[in-house]
């Protein structure tokens, strides 16, 4: 007998060995791959989605940081309390940072509190310099925290005042050189405002944040005033310990504090809850609470932060669509590679699972065991996956990541249990299940009528509403919609691309050799053998072709209104603009009319202060833009604004050719009304007979020869214009021969331009023109030393300038990266299709081998079987794309998208949809004809020495 010990080892050597071990050890290269597909799945879905919001949030921060230290920080101000010392405007300060950092994050970056002098004074010393006669102004403030941004070069820093002496103040180093300051000078300012000078400073950077929104803090500034005449006025700084005397020099003064938000802490997802903070802070609980925490009642904040967050959160909404469109297409195609690899699986294991079936197993049983080998292969390398994208692209996000991860897990694990569940639900007397098919032909048509109803219902209703208001994010009803339009191409061309390849083959039938009628008829069959479609792996290359010829046409569009509004705005492809009161020397308009590429160009004088006469009752204040007709209609006509005939104000009958320039001018006598153009709205005013225009020069009689509704001189017009040509106009006045404007049309380049204005463009000044040139260019943002108030501008530069947006930039970098994503996915789905289809195709050629099939005649049969397919799936894509485009165009907003208000609506275009649709063709047949001719060669000799064996 045995004993109980041999009795348990007999059973555990009966005992049958683990399910799942013993499939994933008899099937390792499978597990393998299913493993690498949903580690690369899951990784991509994860990543996007923090990809996105990294993307935003440092859109976010550029945008707010660009608009300045003024525009996104809180302006706190107070009444002053001399009778406290400088250390209580610390303790406000930290106060309310506490307070206010619970809401909104701060940094110290461009921070600064003190107190400032309520009136500035006119420093009345002789010898002081006075550009113009008028005296020198001083501001006088304590600014914490001085020293630490500044050197001392001269004499001392500040110390408290001594009762009855001057205020001991800083000024800088360049404004005491300009002015003529010097340390020991007793500034006067009047009997009662007295201040000694008693150090000089020098900054240590200009451009520090921390020196913006002060009064000349760091240089003297020409200051313009309205009544006329120019000015010196510069900053002197005063000790903590001297508040009380800075008071009673400036008759007042204030506390104030700047504390500025941290742009690099904003989050873009989170937009509405800091408009809501700010808002909170300007007149609300916040502004109560920094009142009591503070201990100042009368405690003041103000703030241009909600208009900041405000046109950041259009921005957002604007460029939210194509940011979210480009992932959902990735994360389509990636649940259709998923399903399409299960779906292979299962048909592969078809045989396998009947026969448990057959043998006693039930259905649950099966499922569960499948469940099993999907849990154990995916669930690792998901997790993986997922942590090393949450690591890799950190942001303070994480749910949608998250999320994102979770389904592409749930839908790995799960799609070999469901579609295994559906094959052996089916009848057995249908045989096997087409590739791609998950239901009965009835259940499917009824699927497939219900995604065309949706679909259809999707568009109706983006085209009815268009996109989602703003405070809904992402319209998730408008990112879908071409997915749903790609889905519903998808499932049509499943069902028109057997018959009409099938037709196709017997038209092949009647041609000479076997290889396109066996390559087309084995294209329009199933792996059944039927007239079957074959969905999943058309709709993969459908939903990355739609997805990339979608965006690519959007991003057309985009740039090509980018452009044309940069002509309008410029008024050409370049243009010059100076002050009326210093026109362009002729020297400069004859070079750069010279200049390389340019096509067309023309001085432009523009009198703003034009009145016409006799328009009814009053005399109307007009525009007058007085031009060269031939070279301005051309130029009118490439940037599409208000083209006309020359002919009409050269004084002749309009004509498809200008006149000739040596055909004498009927309108150049003095006594002869010139000819003239006008907006449609003064038109309306003007009554009959020549029209009487009063310039600062005099009168000058016009008679209207037509309307014209814009002109390239005035893009934003805000008052009615009048257009006369210069000849006729100058024999009348001839200060209207002198141009303060020049336009051009042509590929100009804008770094000839300028160093050419710069050279002959600026006349010599002295005196005090120079210092107002000078003056201007210190505060200019030209480059190239151009002075304020002239501008050389290019529409190249312009639409550079425009598009220059990170987030714009950070929507199309995330675009792209998805569309290669999803063409990599489809043409995943194509390699598995074919590498599904691969023995049995090897089968057939064997067999035809025998036959006298040459191997160069297989590898035409393979591309005649498989690129019709593929073909058919991109060409459907590309259809799809534009018929989502125009399907959907109308419901975005291309505004803010361009960066400038434009018309355009998004059309449908050959070019931007035939580029991705021509490379992800070539990248797919490339793909199936290595295939074919690294494996067939291989496979078909295998079947030649083994036999088929299926």
């Amino acid at each position: 007998m045995l004993t109980h010990r041999e009795r348990g080892r007999r059973g555990d050597e009966h005992r049958p060995a683990p399910w799942v071990r013993t499939r994933l050890r008899s099937a390792r290269a499978a597990a393998a791959l299913t493993a690498v597909l949903a580690f690369v799945t899951v990784l991509t879905v994860t990543a996007l989605p923090r990809a996105t919001d990294r993307g935003a949030n440092s859109a976010l921060a550029t945008f707010t940081q660009d608009r300045g230290v003024k525009a996104t920080s809180l302006h706190l101000t107070a009444r002053p309390r001399p009778d406290t010392p400088a250390a209580d405007l610390d303790s406000v300060r930290d106060r309310l940072v506490g307070q206010i950092t619970r809401d909104l994050p701060l940094t110290r970056d461009g921070e600064h509190h003190g107190t400032r002098a309520l009136t500035d004074r006119a420093m009345l010393n002789d010898g002081y310099d006075r550009p113009g006669g008028m005296a020198p102004q001083l501001h006088l403030l304590y600014l914490q925290g001085l020293a630490g941004h500044a050197t001392l070069t001269d004499g001392a820093w500040p110390g408290p005042a001594a009762p009855g002496e001057p205020l001991p103040i800083a000024v800088s180093r360049r404004a005491a050189g300009t002015i003529g300051l010097r340390v020991g000078d007793t500034v006067d300012s009047g009997p009662a405002a007295r201040a000694r000078i008693v150090g000089l400073y020098r900054a240590d950077d200009p451009h520090d944040r921390y020196w913006q929104e002060l009064p000349c803090p760091e240089r003297a500034c020409l200051k313009t005033l309205d009544g006329g005449g120019v000015r010196w006025e510069t900053a002197g700084f005063a000790a903590g310990d001297s508040r009380p005397a800075l008071l009673a020099w400036g008759g007042g003064g204030e506390d104030f504090w700047r504390l500025p938000v941290d742009p690099h802490a904003l989050r873009a997802d989170r937009l509405a809850a800091l408009r809501s903070g700010v808002g909170s802070y300007l007149a609300g609980p916040g502004a109560v609470l920094a009142a009591e925490v503070t201990g100042r009642p009368d405690l003041t904040l103000s703030t241009l932060l909600p208009e900041v967050l405000a046109e950041a959160t259009a921005r957002h909404r604007a460029t939210a669509p194509l940011a979210a469109i480009g992932p959902a297409g990735v994360a389509g195609v990636a649940a259709v590679v998923l399903c399409l690899a299960a779906a292979l699986a299962a048909d592969r294991r078809a045989a396998e699972l009947r026969l448990l079936r057959a043998r006693g197993g039930s259905r649950a049983g099966i499922l569960l065991r499948l469940l099993g080998e999907s849990a154990v292969t995916v669930l690792p390398a998901a997790g993986a996956a997922t942590v090393l994208a949450l690591v890799l692209l950190p942001t303070p996000r994480w749910t949608a990541a998250v999320l994102a991860a979770v389904a592409g897990t749930l839908l790995a694990v799960l799609a070999l249990p469901v579609r295994a569940a559906a094959l052996l639900s089916r009848p057995r007397g249908t045989g096997g299940p087409p590739d791609g098919v998950w239901g009965s032909g009835r259940r499917r048509a009824v699927g497939e009528l219900l995604v065309l109803a949706v679909t259809g219902a999707a568009v109706a209703e983006v085209r009815r509403r268009g996109a989602a208001p703003p405070a809904s994010g992402p319209d998730p009803l408008l990112v879908t919609a071409p997915l749903l339009v790609a889905l519903s191409g998808g499932l049509l061309l499943a069902r028109i691309q057997p018959p009409v390849v099938g037709r196709l083959a017997a038209l092949a039938r009647r041609g000479r050799g076997p290889i396109a009628f066996l390559g087309l008829a084995r294209s329009a069959r199933d792996s059944g053998g039927r007239h079957r479609p074959a969905v999943l792996p058309a709709l993969a290359l459908l939903l990355a072709v739609t997805t990339a010829g979608f965006g690519a046409t959007l991003l057309d569009t985009v740039d090509g209104a980018r452009l044309r509004a940069a002509r309008t705005a410029v008024g050409g492809d370049a243009a010059v603009l100076v002050p009326q009161d210093a026109p362009l020397p002729e020297a400069f308009v004859t070079a750069a009319d010279a200049l390389p590429g340019v096509r067309a160009s023309t001085g432009v004088r523009i009198e703003r202060q034009t009145y016409l006469l006799g328009a009814g009752r009053l005399a109307v204040q007009v525009t007058l833009v007085v031009v060269e007709p031939r070279a301005y209609a051309e130029i009118a006509r490439t940037v599409g604004a208000g083209a006309f005939d020359p002919a009409v104000l050269a004084g002749a009958a309009p004509s498809d050719s200008a006149p000739s320039d040596s055909a004498p001018s009927t309108v150049a006598r003095p006594d002869v009304p010139v000819p003239a153009l006008v907006s449609p709205g003064l038109a309306g005013q003007l009554t009959p007979g020549p029209q009487r225009l009063r310039t600062p020069g005099g009168e000058l009689l016009a008679t209207v020869v037509g309307t014209t509704d814009s002109t390239p001189a005035l893009p934003e017009a805000v008052r009615e214009f009048v257009v006369v040509p210069v000849a006729a106009a100058a024999a009348r006045l001839p200060e209207l021969a002198r141009p303060d404007n020049w336009f051009a049309v042509g590929d100009i380049d804008g770094d000839r331009l300028r160093p050419l204005f710069a050279a002959r463009g600026l006349a010599d000044a002295s005196g005090l023109a120079g210092l107002l040139r000078e003056e201007a260019r210190e505060v200019s943002e030209e480059p190239g030393g151009i002075p304020d108030g002239y501008l050389v501008r290019t529409a190249r530069e312009t639409a550079a300038a425009l598009a220059a947006d990170p987030l714009q930039h950070s929507t199309v970098r995330l675009f792209r990266s998805a569309a290669v994503a999803g063409v990599a996915f489809a043409l995943l789905a194509v390699l598995l299709t074919v590498l599904r289809a691969s023995p049995d195709r090897a089968a057939v050629l064997a067999r035809l081998r025998t036959m006298g099939l040459r191997p160069r005649e297989g590898l035409a049969l393979i591309v005649a079987e498989t690129v019709p397919q593929t073909l058919a799936a991109v060409a459907g894509g590309a259809v799809v794309a534009a018929g989502a485009v125009a399907l959907l165009g109308p419901a975005f907003d291309l505004s803010l998208l361009v960066g400038a208000p434009v018309g355009d609506r998004l059309a449908p275009h050959v070019l931007p949809v035939l580029l991705p649709t021509a490379g992800v063709a070539l990248l797919v047949c490339a793909a199936v004809v290595l295939e074919a001719a690294v494996s067939g060669r291989r496979q078909i000799a295998t079947e030649l020495r083994a036999g088929d064996r299926r």
